[in-house]
């Protein structure tokens, strides 16, 4: 395969949110205690809801950024290149980057929510959870058809409105929720309790998928105190096999065949080691009457997932046992991960040296997304105006050259005043 010749669909990339996203989502009674972005004394922007501050870290936004400046302390709209939160921009960089079509999970918000569930007041926060579900279908997809793919977040303090948001956001064309990883770090019921019965009997009913991204877990990664932050980096990716273990070996696969799981963000070397140990376990501990009836769990665990990884040159050897239909690329846009602006080299590179065929390059770039999730990525537009050469061919003067965050921020404020 060549590379102009490639079609990247990224089923995990992130947005930092706007500050004006909730203007046009907010009902106008509740605009006032709406989040809001407030400017400390270190010049940096926060949002603040309900008391609770969240704000963006370096690696959530360092895209072009020179890698000396990477790191934990916070960034702000002005230092970001554009893309990370103008629509716009977004659809440049991916046209640059040669990607059809984007997921994009959130920043502020908590891949499952938590900024909304750690807030007092419930109701209000369920306001501004729908407001902001609401922005990201009707605004930030709906700015560009076709090349983003509509992802909600749930209410999960509370069932009934989980449930209600699963089919609410369905019919306005979502297709995935991000959920927590281990839900009992969050203070809720673990996966293996029957309490989220009616949200995977909502998701299953709908054909939408479960994205259980990395991040929500690391409270699972006892480090000692002087560890750094690479503890955490380097191990987020194991936490994945925690909750597959608790799905896998809890009641949710059996009760649910429809249920869907994508592993977001996850990498797929662990799942290898992973499977092979729950197949070995299985028909060796036989007296503890877990019953996979005719199955392996290796078969469920394929029948149900979706594994997502950036870069995986050891694990795309294994595809075959891994399960070549089960495997999907991501971008990671704009974290530290992301492989912009040169995604296509790197991702055929790294699947020709595996000896991937053009069949599997094809599933694991974009086709098994597309089939798992249930996205066209061709309703917009034709395969040929889809691919990595037809999407640069419009976008050539995109910059991709290495911005400090002081020029970034120059060039912001210049905007600002001119």
């Amino acid at each position: 395969m060549q590379v102009d010749d490639m079609i990247l669909i990224s089923i995990d990339d992130h947005v930092v949110e706007p500050k004006d996203m909730f203007e046009r989502h907010v009902p106008a009674r509740y605009a006032a205690d709406a989040p809001r972005i407030v400017e400390g004394d270190d010049g940096m922007e926060r949002w603040v809801f309900q008391g609770v501050t969240a704000g963006s870290m370096g690696l959530n936004a360092v895209v072009s950024w020179p890698k000396e400046e990477w790191g934990m302390d916070p960034t702000t709209f002005a230092e970001m290149r554009p893309g990370a939160y103008d629509v716009h921009a977004r659809v440049r960089d991916m046209d640059r980057n040669g990607v059809l079509a984007s997921m994009c999970f959130p920043s502020f918000a908590g891949f499952s929510a938590n900024t909304f569930h750690r807030a007092a007041d419930k109701d209000l926060a369920l306001v501004m959870l729908q407001a902001y579900n609401d922005w990201h279908v009707d605004e930030w997809c709906a700015a560009h058809p076709g090349r983003f793919i509509p992802l909600a977040i749930p209410p999960v303090w509370d069932m009934d409105a989980l449930v209600a948001e699963v089919h609410r956001t369905a019919a306005k064309g979502v297709v995935a929720m991000s959920m927590p990883e281990l839900p009992h770090l969050q203070d809720l019921p673990s996966y293996h309790s029957d309490f989220w019965d009616p949200f995977f009997t909502a998701v299953s009913d709908e054909g939408m998928a479960m994205c259980l991204h990395i991040g929500q877990g690391f409270g699972a990664i006892s480090s000692p105190p002087e560890a750094p932050i690479d503890n955490l980096i380097v191990l987020a990716t194991q936490v994945s096999a925690l909750a597959a273990q608790d799905l896998l070996w809890g009641p949710a696969f059996h009760k649910f065949p429809e249920l869907k799981v994508v592993w977001s963000e996850a990498g797929i070397g662990w799942i290898p080691f992973y499977l092979d140990r729950c197949d070995r376990h299985y028909t060796n501990q036989r007296w503890l009457r877990h019953d996979f009836g005719d199955d392996l769990p290796s078969d469920i665990f394929r029948r149900h997932c979706l594994a997502c990884y950036v870069t995986d040159p050891s694990a795309l050897k294994l595809r075959r046992e891994i399960g070549v239909d089960i495997i999907a690329w991501e971008c990671d846009y704009p974290h530290s991960d992301s492989l912009w602006p040169d995604a296509p080299e790197v991702v055929l590179a790294e699947l020709t040296a595996a000896g991937a065929t053009d069949e599997e390059i094809n599933k694991i770039t974009w086709e098994n997304s597309a089939r798992f999730i249930g996205f066209d990525p061709f309703a917009h537009r034709p395969r040929t105006e889809a691919t990595v050469a037809a999407l640069r061919a419009g976008a050539t003067d995109v910059e991709t050259a290495t911005v400090s965050r002081e020029e970034w921020r120059r060039r912001y404020e210049a905007q600002l005043s001119a």
